[in-house]
């Protein structure tokens, strides 16, 4: 028999990350809502509940994709390797996905892709 759970199972998870405030371009992976917001952060741009949409996964299950954010202001130089998630209001880190690594440099911007989180259906 196979394995099987309803959307709105896999939509469970996803829905925590539509609850995200706030999303920063960091220099290292962060583990803590310190490190995102503050060691690694090199730019950052507030979230709203309109840049999350869920959908059928690419291949199979769900996902949440992230809008893509423009002419975001850099804080810091330093070479981008990660974006990250977070809810600002509890300083909880959701996670964090790595990108394409690029120099940036304070006081300039920086374009942030659309991405996705992409839950699989359960094999």
């Amino acid at each position: 028999m196979a394995k099987f759970f309803v959307d709105s199972v896999l939509d469970g998870l996803l829905e925590i990350i539509n609850d995200a405030t706030l999303m920063t371009v960091c220099n290292a992976q962060p583990t803590t809502y310190a490190e995102m917001s503050s060691t690694f952060k090199l730019a950052d741009v507030v979230m709203a509940g309109g840049d999350f949409t869920i959908s059928n996964g690419d291949t199979n299950g769900r996902k949440v994709r992230v809008a893509a954010k423009s002419a975001v202001p850099i804080d810091t130089s330093g070479d981008a390797t990660h974006v990250a998630l977070a809810i600002s209001g509890s300083s909880t880190l959701l996670g964090a996905t790595t990108c394409t690594t690029q120099t940036l440099t304070a006081l300039g911007t920086v374009d942030i892709p659309v991405w996705d989180v992409e839950v699989a259906d359960p094999t």
